[in-house]
């Protein structure tokens, strides 16, 4: 039965109450993991060509994103060391396993002392191999590695990296627009990480105000182990993650869908009649 990573990311607004709440909602509508991002604004690297940003012929080269900007926004959403604690304390509480996205090598070391078993390496880091190989050298039991934007020769390269070094891994589909449209789902491309793990799964960006549960349920007819999906218990304009996450009726539903035959998978799907 394919497993729900319900991914906080940081739709807790750095609000330690906020995170207690979601950890509890993510258990109690199913998810099987719920996710934060040990990631730091002291970590945040100034590349001046963001500041401005490049449109070339009508296209976005370089998205705007001003250092200053991003790194107050980030300020407000770090997660210490003792919110980590906090976390796997509320994890154990509700009784749902605990996850975490490394960003950084300093990052490595903390999680691994805190007794993380699952972690999770982000799309534009599949391709950070120096990172990647630190991580297998600590005793994580389960890394998984999201596949957006990144080459195939880079993912072949991380998963000959993880299976060297012989720990469980899951490789995840991933589209690294958010929202992600149904027409740009690419779902075939789930049989190609087949080829190159024994345990694939979605992480999932679509907008479920649009396309409800469809791009996920349409994976789970690739018989998938996992889906990843951000989670909210805000109004959905309170947090830059917002528009693509599922709230916890939302979770729910996608929670069940888990469960279904194949044949009631499509019938699901059909009865949305969302074009795509």
């Amino acid at each position: 039965m394919t497993k729900i990573i319900a991914e906080l990311c940081q739709n807790h607004n750095g609000d330690r109450n906020i995170l207690d709440e979601m950890v509890s909602a993510a258990a109690e509508n199913g998810a099987d993991y719920a996710k934060i991002q040990s990631m730091h604004s002291s970590e945040l690297t100034h590349r001046e060509r963001f500041d401005k940003g490049l449109i070339e012929g009508g296209k976005v080269k370089i998205i705007k994103r001003p250092y200053e900007d991003e790194y107050e926004r980030l300020k407000k959403l770090d997660l210490e060391h003792e919110d980590h604690s906090l976390f796997l304390s509320l994890c154990k509480k509700y009784k749902i396993k605990p996850c975490t996205t490394i960003f950084s090598l300093s990052k490595i070391k903390m999680i691994s002392d805190l007794k993380f078993e699952t972690v999770k390496v982000a799309s534009f880091d599949c391709a950070s191999h120096r990172l990647i190989e630190e991580i297998t050298k600590f005793d994580f039991r389960h890394i998984i590695v999201s596949t957006g934007a990144t080459y195939n020769r880079e993912i072949k390269k991380t998963a000959s990296i993880l299976k060297e070094s012989k720990k469980k891994f899951t490789l995840l589909h991933c589209i690294s627009i958010y929202p992600t449209p149904l027409k740009e789902g690419h779902l075939e491309r789930i049989n190609y990480l087949k080829r190159l793990s024994n345990s694939v799964g979605l992480s999932d960006h679509s907008n479920p105000e649009i396309n409800d549960n469809i791009l996920s349920a349409m994976s789970m007819t690739y018989e998938i182990d996992f889906i990843e999906k951000h989670f909210t218990i805000l109004d959905k304009d309170k947090s830059k993650d917002g528009p693509v996450s599922v709230n916890p009726s939302q979770l729910k539903e996608l929670s069940s869908l888990t469960k279904f035959s194949k044949k009631k998978l499509l019938d699901y799907i059909k009865d949305r009649k969302i074009d795509y």
